[in-house]
């Protein structure tokens, strides 16, 4: 093997030793997943493609992708160093579709001095291709927890596959995918979106704010505008470097978890307050009737046997009975 093919064969390799690593756990996997995408480069060729003939139809992993304008900048200034990976378009053999490296081809189409993008071309499927988009991301800085459960959903959603099969990809257990979905599905995409990736808030603050969420009922575009407001102000703090150590989708997690909870907080530690109705047949007390929230309790304590026989076999009936009652008196 020539000098020059080895070189090209170790582009790949060297993404998953870029930015932060990963934890051991996940280098086996990652590494396993670039190289099967090396291997299945043509010819270890380095191309050069017209932007325009790359499409981007991954299922979207980032909340916040950093601005291109720099990476432009650099790009012009110094060259692409690093190659894109894209595969064939299953239909169109004059098309590609982008496996990763969405912010190099971005900053390309941005310019009007680099006119071509380098790009390796793989044979990859789709189960593939999303796997060296995983594992390339993870190479250089993970994915946060939000993002990977937004990831996860809408892999689910899409009918990529099973909980099992996306907790494979994402090498994660299929109760972690599980866990993931309910907490995205529970905070929602649009308030996520808000947010921010939010990077150091973990599994467990996620899933208190969902269950938090839950529990208040709070309209969502309100904790959206807490959200968005936030991050501008943090934004426009950090520009000024007046604390520039402050992740603005951090202070937009913190702000909405404070708001949930300024807005519950009359109620908390107060126990509902119930209410008890006697029940009476012919004059003669049979039992009571208890509310407390939204459970309500029927107590019969010295009613015929025979009634109670006859009540105890037929309580569904009067029950849907009294609930048509209602809906038509209402």
């Amino acid at each position: 093997m020539t000098d020059s093919k080895k070189k090209r064969m170790s582009m790949l390799d060297s993404l998953a030793a870029a930015g932060t690593s990963p934890a051991p756990g996940s280098m086996m996997s990652s590494n396993r997943a670039l190289r099967s995408a090396r291997d299945a480069v043509d010819a270890h060729h380095v191309w050069e493609l017209d932007p325009v003939e790359i499409q981007d139809e991954r299922y979207s992993d980032r909340l916040d992708p950093k601005d291109v304008h720099d990476l432009r900048a650099s790009i012009e200034q110094n060259g692409q160093t690093v190659p894109i990976l894209v595969r064939r378009h299953p239909t169109d053999p004059n098309r590609y579709l982008l496996v990763y490296g969405r912010r190099r081809l971005e900053a390309i189409r941005a310019s009007d001095k680099v006119s071509k993008v380098r790009a390796l071309i793989a044979n990859l499927d789709d189960t593939a291709a999303l796997r060296a988009q995983v594992s390339e991301n993870t190479g250089r800085r993970d994915l946060s927890y939000i993002e990977r459960a937004l990831f996860a959903q809408e892999l689910l959603d899409s009918g990529f596959g099973s909980q099992a099969q996306i907790a494979e990809v994402l090498n994660v257990t299929r109760s972690a995918v599980s866990m993931s979905v309910s907490v995205a599905k529970a905070i929602g995409t649009a308030l996520a979106h808000a947010i921010g990736p939010a990077h150091g808030v973990g599994r467990p603050r996620w899933e208190a704010l969902a269950k938090e969420l839950s529990d208040s009922r709070i309209d969502i575009d309100e904790l959206s505008r807490v959200a968005l407001d936030v991050r501008a102000k943090t934004a426009v703090s950090e520009q000024a470097d007046e604390d520039p150590k402050v992740d603005p989708s951090v202070a937009a997690f913190e702000a909405v978890a404070r708001h949930i909870k300024k807005s519950v907080s009359p109620t908390l530690g107060k126990k509902p307050r119930s209410k008890t109705t006697a029940l009476v047949i012919d004059g003669t007390p049979v039992g009571a009737i208890k509310r407390s929230g939204r459970a309500l309790r029927l107590d019969l304590t010295d009613v015929d046997d025979a009634f109670a026989e006859w009540l105890d076999a037929r309580a569904q009936d009067v029950l849907e009975e009294l609930h048509d009652r209602w809906k038509r008196e209402t």
